[in-house]
């Protein structure tokens, strides 16, 4: 009986250790992508690195249009395959995964609160008088979890699986709040006609579900008229896709089972892992990590925006995860993972410090409406926060493992 248990919780964690396996080495990818960016755009060849990112691409069907330069295709629409991702990752976990449970999903919510409160706090302090500058207040508030997770696989076994799943859901809530941030304050002037014909998609996708369709080609169909639909709209256009990906339907045929190959949301999942980890994401980090260095002084370190940036994802992360985490654990709305100390949560609060993908996608949001002058000094503050926060966060853990090694 025992056998059958531990078989059974083994089947139920398996989708975790993989999607952490997937994500470490998507992480390992990314990094590379971001060197590669920096490498070209202090090279030679940085000046073909911005003629291929100003690449005008256009899909016309008559009189109907859409022009954009390729690095916008890229943040427009290949980020909305990974918001889609995202969307799905979200409505697993909160419908059938660790954040099913109200016990388990309260300590990371707090946590992501404090994660996006305090470095908005910190940023906010640095450029409360530039009218401009201040619009990037949500750039440190993101976490990158492959970048995190990446630095994570560095310690192997040192570090307990209830940690990568705290640190998992903590990103997952994060990713929850940049949604809604960029919904709420990164909109510009907004369509009424495109924001209905998207109105009418989405009752669409609704009815799909509702009748159980379980094929996925008549859900991307709509999704990719919705996409146009929303860029049109004066919304983001990756938002379209955390929509879409929230009537993907979990359940298979039966409705009972949602572990089961059956399920259209799990194996849609799992397809497009490997596409994103080691193909959307990589390609995002070098469109946008290129910094040109030379252009840059040390005096630039020094400006309000890099210094709130970096300011909010080292100090800003850490403070507000662990106080919050505190707060939770001290009134007994929840309590720490089994296995895992205070001196662990510690860095894994600093890993969540690591912004990049996600501080680079809200600061292109931030600062893409002419506000030019900003335009590398926030990629530099980016790359310096994450960089700083990973290399503490790692020190941190492997300390905090071979203390706990002693120990037993």
């Amino acid at each position: 009986m025992q056998m059958k248990t531990t078989s059974s919780h083994g089947k139920l964690l398996q989708p975790l250790y993989d999607f952490l396996r997937l994500e470490a080495a998507g992480g390992l990818v990314l990094m590379t992508a971001a060197v590669l960016a920096l490498i070209v755009a202090n090279s030679p060849l940085a000046v073909y690195y911005t003629v291929l990112l100003d690449l005008p691409l256009a899909i016309n069907f008559g009189a109907f249009g859409i022009a954009k330069p390729l690095l916008l295709w890229i943040n427009d629409g290949l980020m909305a395959v990974f918001f889609f991702l995202v969307g799905m990752e979200l409505k697993r976990e909160v419908l059938d995964g660790h954040l099913s449970s109200l016990r388990q999903a309260s300590l990371p919510a707090f946590a992501a609160v404090g994660g996006m409160l305090v470095p908005a706090a910190f940023y906010a302090t640095f450029n409360w008088t530039d009218s401009v500058a201040v619009k990037g207040w949500a750039i440190p508030t993101a976490t990158d979890i492959a970048f995190a997770l990446g630095v994570l696989s560095l310690l192997g076994k040192r570090v307990p699986t209830a940690l990568k799943a705290f640190l998992l859901s903590v990103a997952i809530f994060d990713d929850l709040g940049a949604i809604v941030v960029i919904a709420l304050f990164y909109t510009a002037a907004l369509s009424s006609l495109s924001l209905a014909v998207a109105a009418g998609l989405i009752l669409a996708l609704a009815a799909l579900n509702r009748v159980g369709v379980m094929r996925p080609a008549p859900y991307f169909l709509i999704g990719i008229l919705l996409w146009v639909a929303v860029l049109k709209s004066g919304i983001h256009a990756t938002l379209a896709g955390v929509v879409l990906a929230m009537f993907i339907p979990l359940r298979g045929p039966d409705k009972l089972q949602s572990q089961t190959p059956e399920s259209p949301l799990r194996h849609l999942e799992h397809t497009l892992h490997p596409w994103v980890a080691f193909g959307v994401l990589p390609i995002f980090a070098f469109a946008n990590a290129g910094v040109s260095l030379g252009e840059l002084s040390i005096s630039d370190m020094f400006h309000p925006v890099p210094l709130g940036i970096v300011t909010g994802l080292f100090f800003g992360k850490q403070i507000g995860v662990l106080a919050l985490c505190w707060i939770a654990t001290r009134v007994r709305i929840a309590s720490l993972p089994e296995g895992v100390s205070w001196r662990q949560l510690h860095g894994t609060a600093l890993l969540c410090g690591i912004g990049f993908t996600m501080s680079l996608f809200i600061a292109s949001l931030a600062f893409e409406q002419g506000n030019t002058a900003y335009l590398g000094l926030e990629r530099l503050g980016i790359l310096i926060g994450s960089l700083v926060s990973g290399l503490s966060g790692y020190i941190v853990l492997r300390v905090a493992s071979v203390n706990g090694a002693e120990a037993v």
